[in-house]
């Protein structure tokens, strides 16, 4: 195919959208003509019979979605924007005000549930070791750095599952880097970095070094599968499948209701600890990349708003490595 100027714009105007949103804005869309029977371009009337068709059936996010997505391929296409017509904007309203449903949050993982799934992953280790178990020794090392790694930065499973090993860069004994080329909270792809610092006890970076090492990674995906003779796959873990691993993995460390855990229970985890330990907004913001603090405050469990005025010994857990040997230095993994 011959090269042309158009093709690159073309390129890059696809480039510009993330490809989860396009993959779910195209489903809208094929949802409003092919399940509703709606045609395009819509007008403002069809836009609001549709909203009517669905209120109390779909989600209001799902509807909010849904007119993103109209919005967008009107725009697309060159036609005016039926979705911010008057009529439609207080249709949605109305649906809002009654259909108001409280946003299910993922159950936070307690700190007091992170050491009990750490410690029975590192006896688990220990004994496919000893058994000579190469794929169970495998896969519970990489459990093991990808539980830490997540709780400790705050991640979200997608953020997990799409972390390059060459983006990593590990100082032992003092704390390593991840950078991300693209986020979800990163609109104009300027790649952000989040640091996380070793710790005494239940350490990120020894967990995520230990696995790497073990796995003989230096690029491409950091957490992949692996089968059951112990081959690491080339893919990375998909996003999909992470709600399945976690529960699985807080089953056979005895956590209880290991089915109420999603994705986002190790940032909410995290943000839960923070609260408690005194951290002020501001500071959790910046630490997790929240850019605004409702949406960090959504992340916090407001049934327990008192935790930070109990006396509780978290602060060891956080306590630095004592300095590493002189002999060791920061390397790219």
């Amino acid at each position: 195919m011959p090269h042309t100027p158009e093709a690159d714009v073309d390129f890059y105007l696809d480039a510009a959208t993330r490809p989860n949103t396009r993959r779910s804005y195209a489903s809208a869309v094929r949802h409003f003509e092919v399940e509703w029977g709606g045609f395009l371009p819509a007008s403002a009337d069809a836009v609001a019979q549709y909203l009517v068709g669905y209120a109390g059936v779909l989600a209001t996010s799902t509807l909010t979605q849904r007119l993103a997505a109209l919005a967008q391929w009107h725009l697309d296409q060159g036609f005016p924007d039926p979705t911010k017509v008057p009529l439609v904007r207080k249709v949605m309203r109305g649906i809002r005000a009654e259909h108001p449903a409280q946003e299910k949050q993922a159950k936070p993982l307690q700190i007091i549930h992170l050491s009990q799934v750490d410690r029975w992953l590192g006896d688990a280790i220990a004994a496919a070791r000893a058994a000579g178990d190469c794929a169970a020794q495998l896969r519970h090392t990489r459990d093991r750095a990808l539980v830490l790694l997540g709780f400790w930065r705050g991640f979200r499973g997608d953020e997990l599952t799409s972390l390059q090993a060459e983006h990593v860069q590990v100082a032992a004994g003092e704390g390593m880097s991840c950078y991300f080329p693209r986020t979800k909270g990163d609109r104009q792809n300027k790649g952000v970095t989040f640091q996380a610092p070793a710790l005494a006890r239940l350490c990120p970076v020894s967990a995520y070094q230990e696995w790497v090492s073990l796995a003989h990674l230096d690029s491409g995906p950091a957490f992949r599968a692996i089968d059951r003779w112990g081959h690491v796959g080339d893919e990375g873990l998909h996003p999909n499948s992470l709600i399945a691993l976690l529960r699985s993995i807080f089953t056979k460390a005895g956590v209880a209701d290991a089915d109420e855990y999603s994705g986002h229970s190790l940032r909410r985890g995290f943000a839960n600890w923070a609260d408690a330990d005194g951290w002020d907004t501001k500071s959790l913001m910046e630490y997790v990349g929240w850019r605004s603090a409702q949406s960090a405050m959504r992340y916090i469990d407001s049934s327990d708003r008192f935790a930070r005025y109990r006396p509780v010994p978290l602060q060891q857990i956080v306590q630095p490595n004592p300095p590493a040997d002189t002999t060791e230095n920061a390397i790219d993994v």
